[in-house]
């Protein structure tokens, strides 16, 4: 059986960690998906599509058109993409950027979700597994147009889960805190880094829960407490 994985948000710091785990794994073709790429990729099983704004039903349609699908193939599917918009009560977030964050965290995973789904109704079985954040499960203030996008991400990975029965289709979900980019760093300079989730892990996590995507399905994995040992 052919094993073909897609990687949405290739380009972005959480996507590059989480490929370079994953490059390394018996995957027999690689689909990176990105506004845009640094440069060509020199691996022959790795083809870089290039797609923008996700929130557009065409754009994903397109995109996803490229992968064919086939009865002696799995799918999996991993999506790092999202946005994020804080600072702000409820009584002070502009219509705009609560928009904004259901476009970014919610609207593209719908898309991506429905394509993918299609491609995977039409294969052997597949699994897709998205980024949602720890704020969709605890709420925290000032944080509420972005906390309510990747909520309501999560309802939609666990209805995909109990749909997904019917053409062999798994789903769960991350939830992380603080993954340990360079942004982040940036942003809070005098953080405790080693407790901050590291990309290449995160790669690794997802291709446990691919590798026993036929039962795992579902979850949403709270990503918060890193110890070192």
């Amino acid at each position: 059986m052919k094993k073909e994985l897609l990687i949405f948000g290739a380009n972005g710091a959480l996507g590059r960690g989480v490929t370079k785990s994953l490059i390394s794994k018996d995957y027999d073709k690689i689909y990176l998906f990105a506004s845009k790429f640094d440069s060509e990729s020199a691996i022959p099983t790795i083809e870089q599509i290039k797609v923008h704004d996700l929130s557009v039903e065409e754009n994903v349609s397109t995109a996803l058109g490229k992968i064919e699908p086939a009865k002696d193939k799995v799918l999996y599917l991993f999506s790092t993409v999202g946005g994020f918009s804080g600072g702000k009560n409820i009584w002070e977030t502009d219509s705009s950027d609560w928009d904004k964050m259901m476009d970014k965290n919610l609207k593209s995973g719908f898309f991506i979700a429905k394509y993918f789904s299609l491609l995977v109704s039409n294969s052997h079985s597949g699994s897709i597994c998205f980024t949602s954040a720890f704020t969709g499960l605890n709420p925290e203030a000032g944080k509420g147009a972005y906390g309510v996008s990747k909520a309501a991400l999560i309802h939609l990975i666990k209805t995909l889960s109990e749909e997904g029965k019917e053409i062999h289709l798994s789903a769960n979900a991350i939830a992380p805190f603080i993954i340990d980019t360079l942004a982040n760093r940036e942003w809070m300079k005098d953080a405790d880094y080693d407790s901050w989730m590291k990309p290449e892990e995160i790669g690794e996590l997802i291709h446990s829960i691919f590798n026993n995507y036929n039962f795992v399905s579902g979850n949403v994995f709270e990503l918060k407490n890193r110890f070192n040992y």
